[in-house]
């Protein structure tokens, strides 16, 4: 638009939660934004699919469509604004909003774990911009430190907690408040979890954002299938007893970590010893610990989710992209390809391990566990029984030194066969 140019003209994709959020701050805000910018943000299309829907903001209703076409095909939109969530249709819409030179901000975690590596090429190819600051952790700002500020170091490892809901979850439970499914059914009368819960407590959710993280801070491509995944639904109220006892907490760890030229990438419930950083992220927080050859470890941490963080976040990315257009230059970010780095199998990962068992209460149980655990060569660092409830079974709780996970996988088979071990109730691994 050039010198011709009036303001900085706007296409939003979604009016819900977010969308109406955005819309309301770019209102009330716009005098202060247009000072900072040099032109006024215009607000064009807004997106809907159902424009008689009432809505949380006043929006001229001569904006409203629900035809996509007007937005990426008006050569006065210069910058795309996507709170739809979903791989589809928004995917589609991303990238041909790239394709037309638009610049693009985004808090869609889905499309930028699967899809990411080809939409910030065609950014690229486009001189144009994808923020998605967003995507990742609701308020904190992780995308940009990674991007810039960090750029000095060799990243060694990320360790996240990157879920609310599943975080409110397991604090309740570590309090006592109930059962799992008790929580979680108060976790959804809260507004903290969705009515179909699986994409959080499955750990799905915090697998995409750790895509997305271990895509900047390793300089590879990473894609949801390559994280090794574990859900929270099989942890019992005991585990947190005893984790307590133990001296740990138990949180869903998102990890990624470089060892000996490859990458560990995993999400599974985690003991965590109770002075750690992250032992002490509670609610509906998220926290991303950083560390780096050059510096100790760092941590990130805020409101990881909810309307008013996602909106800071996505608002300040429209910003970001608002000053490269006013000022019709663009520094691209240069994203690196690290050489030669793999991802390591669940199966050749090291840990320590939390076991829980149900055993019969009578002599020689204990030995021949060991004696498993031993052939597997995996040592014991300590052991609590305790009878329960007068039925002759008891719960051995035990925890190892480290070993390789498919050595303790084989243990664990060898437990289940051996006589008296009713069940192997709960395996976590521990911090590392």
């Amino acid at each position: 638009m050039g010198s011709e140019r009036r303001s900085i003209g706007i296409g939003l994709l979604g009016l819900g939660v977010v969308g109406a959020g955005v819309a309301r701050i770019l209102q009330e805000k716009a005098a202060v934004y247009a000072r900072q910018i040099g032109y006024p943000l215009e607000i064009r299309r807004v997106l809907v699919r159902d424009p008689k829907k009432p809505r949380d903001v006043a929006v001229d209703p001569a904006l409203i469509t629900t035809n996509v076409r007007e937005i990426l095909e008006d050569p006065g939109v210069e910058m795309v604004i996507e709170v739809m969530g979903g791989e589809q249709p928004a995917y589609g819409y991303l990238l041909e909003a790239l394709q037309a030179g638009k610049f693009v901000v985004t808090a869609n975690k889905e499309v930028m774990a699967k899809h990411g590596a080809e939409l910030l090429a065609t950014a690229r190819q486009r001189n144009v911009d994808l923020l998605y600051e967003a995507s990742v952790g609701g308020g904190i700002p992780i995308i940009a430190p990674l991007k810039r500020d960090l750029l000095a170091n060799d990243i060694l490892s990320v360790t996240a907690i990157i879920n609310g809901t599943t975080n409110y979850i397991l604090t309740a439970m570590s309090r006592g408040v109930g059962s799992f499914d008790e929580v979680l059914a108060d976790a959804q009368r809260l507004g903290y979890a969705e009515s179909d819960p699986t994409n959080d407590v499955e750990g799905i959710d915090a697998s995409y954002k750790l895509s997305i993280l271990a895509t900047l801070a390793f300089h590879m491509d990473v894609h949801p299938e390559h994280v090794y995944r574990e859900g929270i639904t099989k942890l019992a109220e005991r585990d947190f007893a005893y984790a307590r006892e133990l001296g740990y907490a138990i949180k869903l760890l998102a990890i990624a970590r470089k060892r000996d030229g490859a990458v560990e990438l995993r999400v599974h419930p985690t003991l965590v010893p109770q002075d750690a950083l992250l032992a002490n992220v509670d609610g509906v927080l998220n926290a991303v610990e950083i560390e780096g050859d050059l510096m100790s470890r760092v941590l990130f941490q805020g409101p990881g989710a909810g309307s008013l963080p996602t909106t800071s976040a996505v608002v300040a990315d429209a910003l970001d992209a608002a000053v490269s257009i006013s000022n019709s230059v663009y520094w691209p970010h240069s994203f690196r390809r690290e050489a030669g780095l793999r991802v390591v199998p669940i199966d050749d990962v090291r840990s320590r391990y939390y076991l829980r068992l149900r055993v019969a209460d009578q002599p020689g149980v204990l030995a021949r566990i060991a004696g498993v655990l031993a052939d597997a060569r995996i040592s014991i660092a300590s052991v609590i029984q305790r009878e329960l409830e007068g039925d002759g079974t008891a719960e051995l709780v035990m925890m190892t030194h480290e070993a390789p996970e498919a050595d303790l996988r084989r243990a664990l088979d060898g437990m289940r066969a051996l006589e008296g071990v009713d069940a192997v109730e709960t395996m976590l691994r521990v911090r590392p």
